[in-house]
């Protein structure tokens, strides 16, 4: 009853009668909702990232108020698009012996930034093309577009991508707070930018946007953007962290 007039959201656990009497498994987590129009999602988690113990009287936890419905019906938003709605979660278990996870934050790497110039771009034929590998502190990267759209085309957009290269094993678990641009060649200051976030991991290793602009406003000359058929692609790793 205290979430009336609020989408309720809860992570819940299953199967758990192929358990052991007195069982309990601890959990911290995040839920999401995905904005279908600026391809980002909102983000709820418990203050300080809290551990929540599920056990057998206890197999729930979760928001009562996630999201007013208000917000939530507003198309503006995003978070509801042709009746459908995302949602999502992400979860780290924790076990109950000694080890540990320890998070290291670089709230400012070195050589953050990846440029990537993209030649002959009218010409490109495949789906997907791939940066060279780059380095920001310990971690690889790349850059990831699609020239015509994930969709290849049926869009007209054109879909950008930052894809970790370092995420091999299942321990291998990467923040980062991230821009991708590209470049106006004229006036070198009305770029086309968008931030992202994300945890990278060996299920996820890659984020980005696939509506990233129109290929009409990427091809007006007026723009700067594609000059002598080239284009040029940022990359920058605003933070990052890794866990070990």
């Amino acid at each position: 009853m205290n979430g009336i007039g609020h989408i309720s959201v809860y992570l819940a656990i299953v199967d758990t009668e192929k358990y052991t009497p007195g069982w309990e498994v601890n959990v911290s987590f995040k839920l999401f909702l995905f904005d279908q129009i600026r391809d980002k999602f909102l983000t709820i988690q418990d203050v300080d990232g809290v551990i929540r113990r599920f056990h057998d009287i206890k197999t729930e936890w979760g928001f009562h108020k996630f999201l007013s419905l208000e917000c939530f019906n507003d198309l503006s938003q995003g978070y509801l698009f042709n009746d459908c709605c995302v949602f999502g979660a992400e979860l780290f278990v924790h076990d109950r012996n000694a080890k540990r996870e320890i998070l290291t934050m670089i709230k400012e790497p070195i050589n953050r930034t990846m440029a990537w110039k993209i030649e002959n771009f009218s010409s490109l034929d495949k789906v997907t093309y791939y940066s060279r590998i780059f380095q920001v502190g310990d971690v690889k990267w790349k850059l990831l577009v699609y020239p015509k759209g994930i969709y290849n085309g049926e869009m007209k957009v054109m879909s950008l991508f930052l894809l970790c290269c370092d995420c091999v094993l299942p321990e291998h678990k990467f923040f980062a707070q991230f821009k991708i641009r590209i470049k106006d060649q004229i006036n070198n200051k009305n770029h086309i930018e968008k931030t992202g976030k994300h945890w990278f991991t060996t299920s996820s290793n890659e984020c980005g946007f696939s509506h990233f602009m129109p290929l009409k406003d990427l091809q007006d000359l007026c723009k700067g953007l594609l000059m002598n058929d080239a284009l040029i692609v940022e990359g920058e790793i605003i933070v990052m962290s890794n866990v070990k």
